[in-house]
């Protein structure tokens, strides 16, 4: 993003309850790499390339101020912002030569057919289905065709749930995601989510120790978030500390590729209980009180947000 500020959450009242910290191996995995950004005088000098702007499907309308959307700009890659296996992120500039007109973007790169694709991917593609019985056969045998129909599927169902969930957020203030700028391919550009003038990323919630009031501000802003992403189908599928940013003091969902459809896939109540887990065993663990959120009792509401029970 160009450093703006995203809406304040609206508040709801909580009821009492109870953590039980019973999945602690899932917050047990490495940490992510931390972000790593050209400095000024040591930027790559690749050609630069002009906007895929004009080529590419747009976020939702009207779109943010800040984004540059000129045919005459160009994009120039500043470094890497996060490596994984199924994609990269990468920190680009789109300007406007010889103009004050710039922006940085996010540039999240899905992997081709020759690397390794989302872990546990069967799971999470159940519900998801495409029109053609070739791409399905396709799909479900792993073929290089159907690996590369897969990533695609990532991308895409990353912005239609990113573009669905900003627009919520800008009308409710409830939910807070990048804006998707736009889906070429495999390629998926996104809002920078940090401070635009030094090039710096918003920290993930995992890098915070975050305490008192403040702790208990970001738990009702993620209790609140779940609420949004439940009334609107879904669950996050992978949620945790790492792929939750906190800027300016707003906490920020990121990547959704795994985005599950909790009605259609019939996994959807098992992955949206266990990023209830999960959360939860981390927010606890850092001195929220266990009284004041019981995963069972949480679990049960988003699914009745969702129209499941």
């Amino acid at each position: 993003m160009c450093d703006h500020d995203f809406p304040a959450p609206q508040r709801r009242g909580r009821g009492k309850s109870r953590f039980d910290d019973d999945e602690p191996y899932l917050l047990k995995r490495g940490r992510h790499p931390e972000p790593v950004l050209a400095e000024p005088d040591d930027e790559p000098d690749p050609e630069d390339s002009w906007s895929s702007w004009d080529e590419a499907v747009h976020g939702p309308e009207p779109h943010p101020g800040w984004l540059v959307t000129e045919l005459a700009a160009r994009d120039t890659e500043l470094g890497v912002l996060k490596t994984g296996k199924e994609a990269d992120v990468h920190l680009v500039r789109r300007a406007v030569p010889d103009t004050d007109r710039s922006c940085l973007l996010a540039a999240k790169r899905y992997r081709d057919a020759q690397h390794r694709l989302f872990h546990r991917d069967a799971g999470y593609l159940e519900g998801r289905r495409v029109r053609r019985s070739r791409e399905n056969r396709a799909m479900a045998g792993r073929t290089a065709f159907g690996r590369q129909m897969i990533a695609g599927q990532w991308a895409a169902a990353e912005f239609a749930a990113l573009a669905r969930l900003w627009e919520i957020g800008a009308d409710s203030g409830r939910i807070a995601v990048p804006y998707p700028v736009q889906l070429l391919g495999t390629e998926l550009m996104l809002e920078f989510v940090g401070d635009a003038e030094e090039g710096q990323a918003a920290p993930r919630l995992a890098q915070l120790r975050p305490a008192g009031a403040e702790l208990r501000d970001l738990w009702e802003q993620l209790v609140d978030a779940l609420v949004v992403l439940a009334r609107a189908g879904y669950a996050h599928g992978d949620l945790s500390p790492y792929n939750l940013l906190v800027h300016r003091g707003r906490l920020v969902m990121i990547d959704l590729p795994q985005v599950v459809d909790v009605v259609a896939n019939p996994q959807g109540p098992e992955f949206l209980a266990r990023d209830v887990r999960v959360v939860g065993t981390w927010f606890t663990a850092r001195g929220l009180p266990a009284g004041d959120a019981d995963p069972a009792e949480l679990t049960g509401l988003l699914l009745r947000e969702a129209g499941i029970r």
